[in-house]
């Protein structure tokens, strides 16, 4: 089934920031990484990470795993394309 523009657009915009791609880069090397340890890494703010997954979590990116009371983020297939196409577009 043929996407969309908005849902194309939604994917888009999912990975359309420096933050985002770093953070698809650190879950392809460490999966399962919670919020915390994601804004550990990247040095940046448990807030603003916390909304940048959010929107990666919306455009299908990555997908949650509740152990507990942390939820844990790994890449789905599609955000392992849309880590294929930056590297390839770098």
């Amino acid at each position: 089934m043929k996407k969309t523009n908005r849902v194309l657009e939604r994917i888009i915009k999912g990975f359309a920031n420096h933050r985002r791609i770093e953070i698809l880069v650190l879950l392809d090397k460490e999966p399962e990484l919670s919020l915390q340890e994601i804004s550990e890494k990247v040095k940046s703010d448990f807030k603003n990470i916390s909304a940048h997954i959010t929107k990666m979590y919306t455009a299908g990116l990555l997908m949650k795993r509740n152990e507990g009371h942390i939820v844990r983020h790994t890449l789905t297939a599609r955000g392992k394309s849309i880590l294929k196409f930056v590297r390839i577009i770098e």
